[in-house]
């Protein structure tokens, strides 16, 4: 399937459901469960009508300390899933289709440089659209290495208009 033809919001409508600009706290912890990081994070999750990805999400993160990272995945469609493939990471998202609610979507992707690191991520959306939680377990070499969790409040859907109004972000 071409990635210009796709119309990723019909293929993966529980996806499209994430479109927008979210605001919210990661929270990582070790294996033991003792916090290790926290820090603030605006998300922009776009399908733009045009062009050779028809998902891309850039990842805001700002510390308490004032560090500022910012992180960008663009994805391609193949197989009912949109894939990853950049300096960062390889790894795909999907719909869970045996969700009955529509509420749960899974990624999995693996850190270039990093064979052994893998992680599994399970994102449920609220019914309203307006809150999603999200869970990561990091493995290495087969063991649990950390958790993420990530609480999250969609800002708004229209995030070309966002970025128009933040063009500081």
């Amino acid at each position: 399937m071409s990635n210009e033809s796709v119309d990723l919001r019909s293929l993966m409508p529980l996806l499209a459901r994430h479109e927008g600009v979210w605001e919210g706290v990661y929270r990582y912890y070790d294996a033991l469960g003792k916090m290790v990081d926290e820090h603030r994070s605006r998300l922009i999750c776009r399908f733009p009508d045009s062009g050779p990805y028809p998902y891309h999400q850039t990842n805001h993160y700002r510390w308490a300390d004032g560090r500022r990272e910012v992180r960008d995945f663009p994805a391609r469609v193949k197989d009912g899933r949109i894939f990853w493939d950049n300096d960062l990471i390889t790894g795909w998202a999907a719909d869970v289709p045996l969700d009955d609610f529509k509420r749960t979507t899974m990624l999995n992707w693996v850190r270039k440089g990093e064979p052994e690191t893998y992680l599994y991520e399970m994102i449920q959306i609220s019914d309203c659209g307006k809150y999603r939680h999200r869970v990561w377990h990091w493995y290495k070499a087969g063991r649990l290495l950390q958790r993420t969790l990530i609480d999250e409040e969609k800002v708004t859907t229209n995030w070309a208009e966002f970025e128009k109004r933040n063009p500081e972000f």
